[in-house]
């Protein structure tokens, strides 16, 4: 059994991170790994409490107690079998989940200090791939083929699983290499890329097959898709970036969306680890480089600080970043969010540590012209933010214009679900009013044989869910095939997270 004095015992710890100066003047990753002594006595934390909330934290429905018990008592190979139960790709939650069954965990009722679940689940996959990521022995063939398209979180977790259950899977990849975002939206310094590397080649010794640089529905039709395969999965994920054309200004050179800074960035990186030269540079060959620029990001989140963690690296002159909401509160509001249930807090990242300046309950009222077409400045101003009728209402508050110098700005403002692309004609499958696909209970499209998972399916989301629905749409698959047996299928197309209702 755990230990049950273990919290009593023991403070929450992670790893010390690398040191600033160090970690900005490369780009591998943030974090060092911890040693076991550490990550014992942090498992050591776990109390196995009778309901674990955290399993309702995680979509996954991870085994978290049990394989902390496991780190704890040092039965490393058991912990490895436990971890991969329900998850397929823990060395990539570990890194970039932002731990919603931390956030569910019983330690942290009452503004204790949870278990570091996120640190111990990296430092379990670690384990695993130090001992080999040998490929799972495979079943005789079942003799029916399914499409992937797309090779993000999701369509990797359900070609995996599909794969396993002795179904041919073929994962198409419009990008140049495989991974989506975890490739080229995430950069290096939270998730180097041997990571996906690994486990790909894993997937391919259990006979998937991988087809890159194809855009299906212009270089392969959906018709072909069809006939080649019993079934298809749409897993193209939600890349449509929100906009702001209604402010004056945002045609001036200089303006980008976040992602096209990401995508250049990770690009040049890969080039440099292959030993060739490369600039960071959008598609039509305009620099987007923060090298020696007045960087401007406009966004509070995940991509806003992947963001300011690359103009640090790129060498920018100076980086602002804007939040339209006011700074939430470095502790979890009871009245507002209650226990387990995700907490909005202030939420820092090793980024911010780096530099920068955060501030918040602003809006951008215009980007300022140079004289020349190019953006030189932003100008804000302070505002209040309401909700009425479903609606979000943003006031600016006379007398508070300024202007901060912009060479550089980057919209990280979210997504509005998956891309419009040919294919989806192609297949008679319609985008909701989220600009997400709609699936029925069996994870089907309005179309026969044609599913949908991840962030296209649900919208820009964690990878925690990208994953759960790849294998819970891959169950549905191997159903619809009438394969024997049953595949796990942690989520339904209707779960939600957990929520205070």
């Amino acid at each position: 059994m755990p230990d049950p004095n273990g919290f009593l015992r023991y403070n929450r710890r992670l790893p010390v991170r690398r040191p600033v100066p160090v970690r900005i003047s490369d780009w591998r990753e943030v974090y060092p790994p911890a040693g076991e002594e550490l990550i014992r006595e942090q498992a050591t934390r776990c109390m196995d409490c009778g309901i674990p909330f955290c399993h309702d934290g995680c979509p996954l429905g991870n085994r978290i107690p049990d394989w902390n018990d496991l780190v704890r008592t040092g039965n490393w190979d058991a912990a490895v079998e436990s971890l991969h139960a329900t998850n397929n790709f823990p060395e990539f939650t570990g890194r970039l989940c932002p731990a919603p069954c931390e956030a569910a965990c019983v330690l942290g009722i009452a503004g204790g200090e949870p278990v570091t679940i996120k640190q111990v689940e990296v430092e379990i996959a670690d384990a695993a791939v130090a001992g080999g990521l040998l490929p799972r022995p495979v079943p005789a063939p079942s003799g029916r083929s399914v499409a992937v398209v797309g090779s993000g979180p999701a369509g990797l977790a359900a070609a995996q699983q599909l794969a396993r259950a002795g179904h041919a899977v073929t994962v198409y990849e419009r990008d140049d290499a495989l991974g989506g975002l975890l490739r080229y939206g995430i950069p290096d310094f939270k998730l180097e890329k041997v990571h996906i590397d690994r486990r790909l080649a894993q997937l391919a010794a259990e006979g998937v097959r991988f087809r890159t640089g194809v855009n299906v529905g212009v270089d392969v039709t959906a018709e072909q898709l069809r006939t080649e395969h019993d079934a298809v999965l749409l897993a193209c994920g939600a890349l449509q970036g929100r906009d702001t054309p209604e402010t004056p200004g945002r045609q001036l050179r200089g303006v980008h969306q976040a992602m096209a800074h990401l995508v250049a960035a990770n690009r040049v990186v890969a080039a440099a680890g292959e030993g060739r030269p490369a600039l960071a540079v959008l598609p039509d060959g305009t620099p987007i480089d923060a090298a020696g620029k007045h960087v401007v990001i406009i966004g509070g989140g995940d991509t806003a600080a992947d963001c300011l963690g690359v103009a640090h690296r790129q060498g920018a002159a100076g980086v602002h970043q804007l939040d339209l909401y006011p700074q939430p509160p470095r502790a979890r509001d009871e009245a507002r969010d209650p226990w387990p249930t995700w907490p909005w807090i202030l939420r820092s990242y090793p980024a911010h540590e780096e530099g920068g300046e955060r501030v918040f309950a602003v809006a951008v009222q215009e980007f300022v012209d140079d004289g020349t077409g190019a953006v030189r400045a932003v100008r804000i101003a302070e505002v209040t933010v309401e909700k009425r009728d479903g609606r979000r209402i943003v006031t600016p508050l006379p007398g508070t214009e300024r202007e901060l110098p912009a060479d550089l700005v980057l919209l990280a403002i979210g997504f509005e679900g998956t891309e419009e692309q040919p294919l989806l004609a192609q297949l008679g499958v319609t985008r909701n009013a989220r600009g997400a696909v709609d699936a029925r209970p069996d994870w089907q499209t309005g179309v026969d044989g044609v599913f949908v998972a991840g962030d296209m399916h649900r919208g820009a989301s964690l990878i925690v869910w990208a994953i759960a629905e790849g294998r819970a749409a891959a169950a549905a698959i191997h159903a619809y095939l009438g394969a024997p047996g049953t595949l796990p299928a942690p989520v339904d197309p209707a779960t939600e997270p957990l929520a205070a209702r």
